[in-house]
């Protein structure tokens, strides 16, 4: 495979994967993982993302947490917001076209809460990945680092397909920034941003069928000439 074809291809193979295979991922890889995406490009170099990486006892404090925080019932303010506070189209339709494929591969039929509250609550625990890692930002840093920060993530998980590995970027782990920050000792000065799971994809978890849909480039493309 020429290197281009070896770069299409993690790009084209990345995907949120939503159950993992238990099997470890040695934490040489890992820490090889991460200092590949540190080669990602960031404003004057300042390299805004700080990285945790959670593996055996203290994934496992970690999970019981965060899955008993998400089933008290007692939501925490985030740190920040990461989906529109008024959601419109195009933006709402397809939110809810990939929620209605997601639930459909897991079985969840339209109004089944409970159902929809334990497909949730599966985030909480990596989807039961071996590896978790949390992701935090200097709070006095501003969008262009943001901006720098999702080409690290980005590298991270094209960096995984090419290891064999697969990974699921959540959003849902900064719902309860007061517990990652009890279980991981992040202080207040730092945001917690996002968490990842990273393991062997389970090719019996049926939610992992899931293909996203992607726009055509026409869709959000202009082209300029002359």
């Amino acid at each position: 495979m020429t290197e281009c074809n070896a770069v299409d291809a993690a790009i084209t193979s990345r995907r949120s994967v939503r159950g993992f295979r238990p099997d470890p991922v040695p934490i040489a890889t890992v820490r090889d993982l991460i200092a590949l995406a540190g080669r990602a490009p960031s404003g004057s170099n300042i390299q805004p993302w700080k990285v945790h990486v959670v593996t055996g006892a203290a994934l496992a404090r970690l999970t019981d947490a965060l899955t008993a925080a998400h089933e008290s019932d007692t939501p925490e303010a985030r740190d920040y917001e990461y989906y529109p506070v008024h959601w419109r189209d195009p933006y709402l339709g397809r939110r809810r076209a990939l929620g209605w494929q997601l639930y459909g591969l897991a079985g969840i039929e339209k109004g089944d809460r409970d159902g929809a509250k334990r497909q949730m609550g599966r985030n909480f625990t990596f989807f039961g990945a071996p590896v978790g890692l949390v992701f935090t930002i200097d709070r006095d840093l501003e969008q262009g680092s943001w901006l720098d920060y999702g080409m690290f993530l980005q590298t991270l998980m094209l960096a995984a397909r090419g290891r064999g590995l697969d990974t699921c970027p959540q959003a849902a782990i900064a719902s309860y920034p007061g517990v990652v920050r009890g279980e991981l000792g992040i202080p207040e000065s730092e945001t917690i941003v996002c968490g990842m799971a990273l393991g062997f994809a389970d090719p019996d978890e049926p939610v992992n069928a899931l293909r996203a849909e992607r726009e055509p480039v026409e869709a959000y493309t202009v082209f300029h000439d002359g």
